[in-house]
This record gives structure tokens, sequence and C-alpha cells, in this order.
């Protein structure tokens, strides 16, 4: 009960990036940036879909739910961080602050991870079995496939947080990197992490390899279906539609592979901070860039949203 107690009372602080105050107001300044920009990105995506009636088929509707995935991912690690920058590290967190940031980042990123997934699956319907695309993927479906989405990740991510807090932690409490992540929180334990090092391993290859193995099963199936197209438009229009969920599933699968298959025994925690600010901050940047650019619906129906916009406020000016 003592050591539990002690536990308890445990704040954590965060080093920074750099010792020089010059620096870290210039990755503030990024980091800030790059922030407002994945949530204003994010949040157009979300409400073009919702607002354009021709957008809602499968495909934008799990588009939309990843943009709100992706609002509220970073949404978890942003603001502690932006805090921590302008402190030079000296904002302290609870122990139960920390669980909660932990949980959460969990939660929304195994959630995004298998809606990647979904997504996937959608495409390899729609362009291997197109008659029968509006048949399989009903809306009752899509809400089911999201709605697992959310409860795996949930799932997993309680029972990652309690696998973790269950450690004693004790008077190292400088967290060598900017958010509460699982191996830089459990390498500050001060008992026998062996078991749960290993119990982590199985956990992030299990959720990692399965949704990764049917992305990877599906794209088979639809490159081999696209070979077959005999229009080079048609092969073009399939390409387009699967080229930035490609895009993206590599961004998050490489780099959350890499910190959380890593062996413990190779983990550095200078490049795990590199790593984790691209699947943080750059990918939730990227990925609106990515899927707009890619997608001609979508392009179109922003720039008449933006048309429209546009026409309103030069209404409601005279």
């Amino acid at each position: 009960m003592e050591g539990l107690n002690k536990t308890a009372k445990i704040q954590f602080f965060f080093r920074p990036f750099s010792p020089d105050p010059e620096v870290q107001m210039v990755i503030f300044v990024a980091f800030l940036m790059m922030y407002l920009t994945s949530l204003s990105g994010n949040a157009t995506i979300a409400l073009t879909v919702r607002v354009n009636h021709s957008l809602h088929t499968p495909m934008y509707f799990f588009l939309a739910n990843l943009a709100v995935l992706e609002i509220f991912y970073t949404s978890s690690i942003a603001p502690l961080a932006l805090a921590n920058l302008l402190s030079m590290g000296k904002t302290p967190v609870s122990i139960t602050g920390c669980g909660t940031q932990m949980f959460f980042f969990i939660f929304l990123g195994g959630a995004d991870c298998v809606l990647l997934a979904v997504m996937a699956y959608d495409r390899f319907v729609a362009i291997c079995h197109p008659l029968r695309y509006t048949l399989i993927m009903s809306w009752c479906l899509c809400v089911e496939l999201v709605v697992g989405s959310l409860v795996l990740g949930l799932l997993v991510s309680l029972l990652l947080t309690i696998l973790i807090f269950q450690l004693p932690f004790c008077h190292n409490n400088e967290v060598y990197h900017f958010y509460c992540d699982v191996p830089a929180v459990m390498h500050l334990a001060c008992g026998d992490t062996r078991v749960h090092e290993t119990a982590l391993y199985i956990i992030s290859f299990i959720v990692l390899s399965i949704p990764l193995s049917l992305i990877s099963t599906s794209y088979v199936f639809i490159v081999a279906a696209i070979i077959r197209i005999r229009s080079a438009e048609g092969r073009s229009r399939a390409f387009n539609t699967c080229s930035s969920h490609v895009l993206v599933v590599l961004l998050q699968y490489g780099c959350t592979s890499f910190i959380y298959l890593s062996p413990s025994s190779s983990y550095s925690p200078e490049m795990g901070q590199v790593v984790s600010v691209v699947y943080t901050f750059i990918t939730p940047v990227l990925n609106p860039l990515i899927y707009s650019m890619r997608n001609k619906e979508l392009k179109d129906a922003l720039r008449k949203a933006l048309i429209k916009w546009d026409a309103v406020n030069t209404y409601a000016g005279t």
C-alpha cells in the first residue's frame, strides 16, 4: 500500500527537445502550425462530406470518420506537448493525467489502424464486386464497422494502460518524450519490466499485424482486378481511389511498427521522439492533403464549397 501511495504522488516531466529556449520556440511554432493545419484540414474533409449529398457513400463515410478520429487523436497529444515546449519541460503531469493521455492516444490510434483496414475492405468490395457493392456495404454494416473499430481500440487501450500503470514508479520521473508513450513511460519503472515488455510486444504485434494482413490481402485482389480492367481510364480511376489510402497506410503502420515492434534493447529515446513526431503531427497534416489531392470527387466538392463560401461572403459584404 505504501508503494502505491508513493506511485500515486509521482509527477512526470517531459524532457525538452533542446536546452536552447530559442530552438524550443521554433519547435513550438512548427508543432502549433502542424496542429492547427491538421485540425482545419481534417475538419474541412469531415464537414465537406457531411454537407455534400453526392459524397454520402460508404467510402466517404469512412473517410469522414477517419478525419474526426485524427482530430481527437492529435488533440490528445498536442496541447500538453505545446505547453511543455513553452515551459522548457517544466509543466508537470500527474500519473493519473499521464495514464489518461496514454489511454486516449492508444484508443484513438488503435481505432485509426482498424478503420484503415475497414477502408481497404470497402475498396476491395467496390473494385472486385462492383455489382454487389451497395448490397454488401449497407449503411448498417458501415456503422457497425466504425463502432467495431472504436470498440477494438478501446479494449486494446484499456489492456495496455492497465498493464503499464501496474508498474511501480520511483524517483526517475523525467519522460524522454513529448507525451506519455508506452515504451517511454515503461522505461521509468523501477521494477522488473520483462513480462510487461513481452506482453506489449505480443499485443502490438497482434493489433498491427492483423489489420495490416487484411489490408495487404485486400490489395492483392484489388491489384489483380485493376489489371483486368480493359480501359485505361477505368484503371486510372480505380488506382486513384486506392493510392491515397495506400500512402496513408504506409505512413501510419510504418511508424507505429518501428516504435512498438522494435526490441526493447534497441529502443532509442531520440529516435522514438523523431518517429513519433511523424505519426502524431506530420501524418494527420498529410492525410487531408493526400486524400484531397488524389480524389477528384472530393476536390470538386471542396472547390464548390469554397466558391459557395466566397459568394456568401461577397453577398454579406455588399
